[in-house]
């Protein structure tokens, strides 16, 4: 048994095949996907992600507003999305959410208000949390310590030190690992894996990208994390069984969830 705890299989990448995708997962043993909206919030990209989780069983969906959309959040928005995460059960977290100082989409300042702005959203409805940070480990940290109170949250795609783990993981947060910690110069990344203790572990493709080895130069989808989840189970010295039935476990007791095969 496997999850996909990130993936974006609403995207256009998949409009040609996506009962395929979502069959072939099935095949690989991933017993839920959870599917991730990003996009315009004014638009309707949001509500696709929600469409596509109830469209298939073992499908969830995430709703929020990606930093690189940050410039785009305005009080419509935010009753927009407000709306969306009560709209289904098959909502089960708010984001993706939190600060990218790499492309720089959104001003810093506008990102780093609206992540705010969103955490205490999902506080408020008792949701879950979906961070995404690149190039932001320091302030990440800094604005989840002051205005997470408490509430779950997964780093998502984790790509930082070690001690933006260590200080995401004392606010009690889950870590995400993608595809990316399978690529040859990743040995650094790879250091901070083996040392996250594997009941706080998930593993996702973050799909279409990131496509982990030996796939890299293809669509990445949902089947191929069972290749990021082997990975990790060797840095962890467990066999890629256990591995599996230990991270579906953890995206079970997090979400409160019960899946099957």
């Amino acid at each position: 048994m496997l999850v996909d705890s990130h993936a974006h299989i609403d995207g256009a990448e998949f409009d040609a095949d996506r009962d395929e995708v979502v069959a072939r997962a099935r095949e690989a043993g991933v017993v839920a996907i959870l599917n991730v909206g990003t996009g315009d919030p004014h638009g309707g990209d949001l509500e696709r992600a929600v469409r596509v989780a109830e469209q298939y069983e073992g499908v969830y969906a995430a709703v929020g507003v990606h930093p690189h959309d940050a410039r785009l959040f305005d009080e419509r928005a935010a009753e927009r999305v407000n709306e969306l995460a009560q709209s289904s059960k098959r909502v089960i977290a708010w984001g993706e959410i939190g600060l990218d100082y790499h492309y720089d989409n959104s001003p810093r300042e506008v990102q780093r208000e609206v992540f705010t702005r969103q955490l205490r959203m999902a506080r408020e409805l008792n949701l879950p949390v979906i961070i995404h940070s690149r190039e932001a480990d320091a302030e990440t940290v800094e604005i989840l310590r002051a205005e997470s109170g408490g509430a779950a949250g997964i780093m998502h795609c984790f790509g930082g030190g070690y001690e933006m783990a260590a200080g995401v993981l004392e606010l009690g947060f889950m870590i995400s690992f993608a595809g990316n910690v399978t690529f040859k110069k990743a040995e650094a990344l790879r250091d901070v894996a083996r040392r996250v203790p594997v009941e706080r572990l998930l593993v996702e493709t973050d799909c279409p990208f990131l496509t982990p080895v030996p796939f890299r130069g293809r669509r990445n989808e949902p089947a191929r994390v069972a290749e990021t989840a082997r990975c990790l189970a060797e840095l962890h010295g467990i066999e890629a069984d256990e591995f599996g039935r230990i991270t579906t476990g953890n995206f079970q007791r997090f979400f409160n969830l019960s899946l099957t095969q």
